[in-house]
């Protein structure tokens, strides 16, 4: 008996929509990685990329549980001497949502080229309109805090 390796004609893709709002960042963020990076699936394979599309709706009303949406700061790189800029939950909440989100998500993705090609399938949007329709998602129930 032979080992069964899933071919391309194998896969296939599925479209589910998770809603942010009142979600706990961490328990979130897992989820959606591992629908991303293909774990729920029967025939997940490591160095196969099988994972699912995924779009996240309300990225303005996550939520952080104690003192870490006061305490938690991001920090990025310019690529220039002196360039590291920080920046608090607070304001990055009202700024830009979708990009707490995604720093969320992507950093629980194995790091390597399948990171890329899973972060590809990740949509993530402020408000709970998004332009995905015609995918037909399915809706999953909220994760509990």
């Amino acid at each position: 008996m032979s080992t069964y390796i899933p071919s391309s004609h194998d896969i296939s893709r599925k479209w589910f929509v998770l809603d942010a709002s009142g979600q706990t960042l961490g328990r979130l963020a897992t989820r959606a990685a591992n629908m991303l990076s293909g774990k729920l699936s029967p025939k997940y394979t490591p160095y196969i990329d099988m994972g699912d599309h995924v779009i996240v709706i309300n990225a303005e009303k996550v939520a952080l549980t104690g003192l870490k949406s006061q305490k938690k700061i991001y920090h990025r790189y310019t690529g220039f001497p002196g360039g590291v800029r920080s920046e608090e939950f607070s304001k990055l909440i009202e700024r830009r949502p979708e990009k707490i989100i995604e720093e969320a998500i992507k950093g629980m993705l194995p790091k390597s080229k399948r990171c890329r090609q899973s972060a590809t399938k990740l949509n993530v949007y402020k408000c709970d309109k998004h332009p995905h329709a015609a995918q037909m998602p399915q809706a999953l129930e909220n994760v509990k805090a």
